[in-house]
């Protein structure tokens, strides 16, 4: 699994880092004030529909499925991938059709009730841009879910990273030749924007579906559905749809309050949120997903053998692996996160002062990291069993304490502190979904290897929190020298960052952290040879 998900990581942090710069030259093209609010909004649409038509039942049911249709099918699941396949193509293209074709009043039930009329057209034209993505990314998302079941976990991981280079070369031409005034901008700026944006996604999906090809696939139309299996499939997906429908809800809320606290307090609203939330999500992308992406057809098939020691020592594995990484990030992040933004946002359009404020965001949310990852990995146990029930029900409970602390951050804060309290949210909500869903994992599987992991748990903070001190320090004596600028912010992620990396990777070591021993052996290695 260490290897599969070094190769994935690989993938994903050279997508990250190229998203990062992707990301800075749209702040710096655009702003966080309103174009950049129409911008997000809009970009955020594609998705939305995405998730709630297949992006859960890809995660929850598609990989179980096609590994049990694999065992049990005599043409190891070929037929039962290219019904599947064709179902995805003539679905996606119809929604993303109607999705072009309704566009303004989607963007009008996203948005904030106080937008202008402006305001909420260009949104609307840089959604009907947009929304073609949504058959693109479905088929490429397929595409990568069915290599995964092959053990090919390289090209889903590395295709990103043309979607970002696609769109960073529209954003250098949209620099030098647009508008971040919303009130200037013109049907020539919005056309660049949107189909560039949808430009990269195509250039992705191209790349999966010339992957899945190598890796042996061979797409013929298959319309037929009787007796084919995909009936289970639709079974456990309804569960899916109700999980992704409720998440969507509260990711609604979640919007609606951010645009609004961004209209009251410009720059303070959510594009803050949407930046924030990207970069917190950085360490997860790089280190937990591709664990996830290793562990589940693993599980899967274990299960399917009937061999539930195997799914205990799997997620065990999982939870220390990914927390040997995510402890020390969630910490540096606590104390970094403004110094991150700084380098990245303190650029173009932006000012330092909104780069600052998006780091207290961020702040904010890598306290969220531990428990949200862990919270990831537990859902794919319930998934490779097959139960999206249990995680749907989950879900409703996330939205409900999600959205009530939203809005009371959203009525009792300050304008500019409506975010960070939005933030504060996301974090009690995982900490809580943590335990329940712990709770409950541990009985469908009679145990989950608690004293195991909260041992190493312990000693992973124990390492992290010298190294995050000192991280601090170099942070409080650049400032107390200089004002905060991007040259000084690189200047205290070099040094307090990469200082307090060495150290917790020492401490870790003595303290005899197997995760991070096994890391630092498989990086030697490969770096010997």
């Amino acid at each position: 699994m260490l290897r599969a998900s070094a190769i994935m990581a690989a993938g994903t942090m050279v997508s990250r880092l190229t998203g990062f710069v992707r990301t800075a030259m749209l702040a710096a093209a655009i702003g966080t004030f309103a174009l950049g609010d129409a911008y997000n909004a809009a970009y955020m649409i594609p998705y939305i529909l995405l998730d709630l038509l297949l992006q859960g039942v890809l995660s929850s049911v598609v990989v179980p499925v096609i590994v049990r249709a694999q065992h049990r099918d005599p043409d190891g699941g070929q037929a039962f991938e290219q019904r599947l396949m064709t179902l995805a193509v003539v679905v996606l293209t119809a929604v993303a059709l109607l999705g072009v074709l309704l566009a303004k009043p989607i963007m009008e039930l996203y948005t904030a009730s106080n937008w202008t009329e402006d305001k909420v057209e260009v949104a609307a034209t840089l959604a009907r841009f947009m929304l073609p993505q949504i058959a693109f990314f479905g088929v490429g998302s397929l595409a990568g879910a069915i290599l995964n079941t092959r053990d090919r976990f390289a090209a889903p991981m590395w295709a990103p990273v043309l979607n970002n280079i696609v769109v960073m070369g529209v954003l250098a031409a949209y620099y030098a030749v647009g508008s971040s005034d919303i009130e200037k901008v013109s049907e020539r700026d919005l056309t660049l924007l949107g189909l560039g944006t949808t430009a990269g996604i195509v250039a992705q999906a191209i790349v999966l579906v010339i992957a899945l090809h190598r890796a042996g696939f061979r797409f013929r139309p298959r319309f037929g559905l009787r007796g084919t299996g995909l009936g289970e499939a639709a079974r456990a997906a309804v569960w899916t749809f109700g999980y992704t429908g409720i998440t969507q809800i509260g990711f609604w809320v979640t919007t609606k309050l951010a645009t609004g606290a961004g209209d009251r307090a410009p720059g303070a609203g959510n594009s803050a949120w949407a930046y924030a939330f990207q970069l917190f999500q950085l360490p997860y992308g790089i280190i937990a997903v591709s664990v996830i992406t290793a562990m589940l057809p693993r599980m899967s098939r274990s299960v399917a053998e009937g061999r539930l020691d195997e799914v205990r020592t799997e997620f065990a594995s999982a939870v220390r692996l990914v927390s040997s990484v995510i402890v020390p990030a969630s910490l540096l992040l606590m104390v970094l996160g403004p110094a991150v933004t700084t380098l990245i946002f303190s650029w173009g359009h932006m000012t330092t002062a909104n780069a600052i404020y998006i780091g207290h965001v961020l702040q904010v949310f890598g306290l969220a990291l531990v428990p949200f990852s862990v919270f990831q990995l537990l859902l794919r146990v319930f998934y490779s069993f097959g139960d999206t029930r249990t995680p749907a029900i989950m879900a409703a409970v996330n939205v409900a304490i999600n959205a009530t602390l939203s809005l009371v951050a959203y009525f009792t804060l300050p304008d500019r502190y409506v975010v960070i309290g939005m933030a504060f949210a996301y974090l009690a909500t995982y900490v809580v979904l943590c335990g329940v869903a712990w709770v409950l994992a541990s009985r469908k599987i009679g145990g989950l290897s608690g004293r195991e992991v909260t041992a190493g748990l312990g000693r992973m903070y124990a390492a992290a929190i010298p190294a995050a001190a000192l991280a601090l320090a170099v942070l409080w004596l650049a400032r107390e020298l200089t004002a905060i600028t991007p040259v000084s912010s690189a200047v205290v992620l070099a040094v307090g960052g990469g200082a307090g990396l060495m150290l917790y990777m020492l401490a870790a070591h003595r303290l005899r952290v197997p995760e991070v021993r096994s890391i630092i052996g498989l990086v030697a290695g490969r770096v010997g040879r």
